[in-house]
């Protein structure tokens, strides 16, 4: 079990530096897994961004350590950290404390490029997409707190304030439930997960997490398993 507070990583040894003692770093949202910026790492900079648990990177053009978010407050706390296969680049997966690019923005990749070809048909045939797109959204802003945002304005009124709406749109869902036809369930129902999912992330839950639960609940193998009314602790409906 690692120690509370610091990030979750293995042995440094299969880590390639570069001929300057770099090592290209990822860095990734972990609720999200929006990927953020990338930036670089020397031995040093590793070391002090596992014992602060927070981002440190080695900048080439000031040549110098440099603490991500030591003068805006943008920090990012570590979660994880994995070189790969090759052990020539890093993935740090992190909880970011405001935007990753010094532009102000969540992430450093603004830029789209547009693809043609088979690949684009299948991301836009995931029925999921939707709610991914979404997660992404709520954490931009999240990070960035746009003005005039219904997002930011949740989010700037704190917890209390979104378990209020959450409350709210669930019984609308279940006023809606009650009329005649779907067309009223379907916006209400998207509404409230819409809510959900901004709850989720005030409090740091990811969908990914969500999505993991319901697979060991229902997924392949949980067909052996008892049925949520046979665990011990549990009611049968008679």
């Amino acid at each position: 079990m690692r120690e509370a507070g610091r990030p979750e990583t293995g042995s440094l040894d299969g880590i390639r530096w570069d001929e300057r003692g770099l090592v290209p770093a990822i860095v990734q949202d972990d609720l999200s897994k929006e990927v953020l910026m990338l930036a670089y790492m020397n031995e040093e900079s590793l070391r002090r961004s596992l014992e602060t648990g927070e981002t440190w990177f080695w900048s080439r053009s000031r040549g110098e350590l440099w603490h991500k978010g030591a003068t805006s407050g943008h920090t990012q706390r570590i979660v994880s950290i994995r070189y790969d296969c090759d052990g020539d680049a890093l993935l740090v997966r992190v909880r970011p404390n405001g935007p990753a690019c010094h532009t102000g923005t969540y992430t450093c990749f603004t830029h789209p490029v547009t693809v043609e070809g088979e690949g684009t048909e299948e991301a836009v045939s995931d029925r999921f997409a939707p709610l991914g797109r979404l997660e992404e959204i709520i954490a931009r802003r999240h990070a960035e707190r746009p003005e005039g945002s219904y997002t930011t304005y949740l989010f700037e009124k704190g917890v209390d304030k979104i378990l209020k709406k959450v409350g709210e749109e669930t019984s609308e869902v279940i006023i809606a439930a009650k009329n005649p036809g779907t067309a009223e369930l379907r916006s209400e129902t998207a509404d409230l997960l819409y809510h959900l999912m901004v709850l989720m992330r005030e409090r740091g839950l990811s969908l990914d997490e969500v999505l993991g639960e319901l697979d060991r609940r229902h997924g392949p193998a949980a067909s052996d398993r008892p049925r949520p009314s046979d665990r011990p602790g549990k009611k049968r409906a008679k």
